[in-house]
């Protein structure tokens, strides 16, 4: 349920920043220039992005669990849907809380779906996968692949604004609030989770959400 209900609360998240206007996460940017060019809902591009991405853990050794194809799934169809019901929003006085309140709901969303411990999101497990085999740091790899998305989706007509800057800046402290707030009890028996990875460079420490606030857990 934990799970689930984070998917659910991040797709709607999306939504509200979508409507909001002012600047989307970096994926956000990236998947709606790929709607604004192929004509597809942004739900349905979300999906297939995540698809693609889910791919590339093939030849990093990366292995999915529940989570991880829930992740895929579940959110992209939360947008769809919330964005048939959430209407369109013109004033700033009524853009501006609609943008914050996205933020604040994808960082309570970050903690609740990592908290159960069903394997990370598909960008996450790029960023992982990266690391262990690049030896590179965590922060630099998800740096170059957050920017790398951001260029490209503000290139195909992605929306990047203010929230863009805002979201980076708060995504992080609110993802470790929520992600204290919903932690749940270690288990009995340690059991190891694919939200952090650990390889012959070391354990990794961090674990970064999927639109890019890095974490320490």
């Amino acid at each position: 349920m934990q799970l689930y209900g984070g998917l659910a609360l991040y797709g709607l998240s999306i939504a509200l920043q979508v409507r909001a206007g002012l600047g989307l996460a970096p994926w956000d940017v990236l998947n709606q220039g790929v709607s604004r060019h192929t004509g597809l809902s942004m739900g349905t591009v979300t999906i297939a992005i995540g698809a693609l991405v889910l791919l590339l853990w093939v030849p990093l050794r990366q292995r999915p669990g529940l989570g991880t194809v829930s992740n895929v799934l579940v959110i992209g169809l939360v947008v769809d849907a919330a964005m048939s019901v959430v209407p369109a929003v013109h004033a700033l006085w009524a853009r501006i809380p609609l943008l914050l309140l996205g933020i604040v709901l994808c960082g309570a969303a970050t903690g609740l779906y990592i908290t159960p411990r069903f394997g990370a999101g598909p960008r996450d497990g790029l960023m992982t996968g990266l690391h262990r085999r690049t030896g590179r740091s965590v922060r630099l790899v998800r740096t170059c692949i957050e920017l790398a998305v951001l260029a490209t989706g503000f290139a195909l007509g992605g929306s990047v604004g203010v929230g863009t800057v805002l979201f980076a800046v708060a995504i992080g402290p609110l993802s470790q609030f929520f992600l204290r707030v919903f932690a749940l009890p270690e288990p009995a028996s340690p059991v190891a989770s694919p939200v952090v990875a650990s390889g012959g460079t070391g354990d990794l420490v961090e674990h970064s959400d999927e639109r890019g606030g890095s974490v320490r857990l």
